[in-house]
């Protein structure tokens, strides 16, 4: 009993490690990003992170943007894309730098 609770633990452990990361992708190119409107930011510190396609049940669809805040030690957001690879788009995140 005390091995397999182990070897639960240990499984959960590691497939939150990233490894097993699975990436989104799609036979057709998305639409072109919308223009949205955002006005001030709720307060200092904070950065807008425009909206994106997303993808699923073999569509797209809008995803709307928001307001972050700039976590600390970083500067910028680099918005996420879609990279086309051979026949098919790849989604790349977002992500602080």
């Amino acid at each position: 009993m005390r091995r397999r609770l182990l070897l639960l633990v240990l499984v959960f452990a590691l497939s939150g490690c990233g490894a097993t990361r699975v990436g989104i992708y799609a036979r057709t190119a998305p639409p072109p990003i919308r223009v949205e409107a955002f006005g001030l930011a709720p307060g200092p510190g904070f950065l807008w992170v425009r909206g994106y396609w997303g993808w699923r049940a073999n569509d797209y669809y809008w995803i709307p943007g928001r307001w972050e805040r700039v976590p600390r030690g970083r500067r910028r957001w680099d918005d996420g894309y879609w990279e086309r690879r051979s026949d098919h788009y790849y989604w790349r995140d977002g992500r602080w730098r």
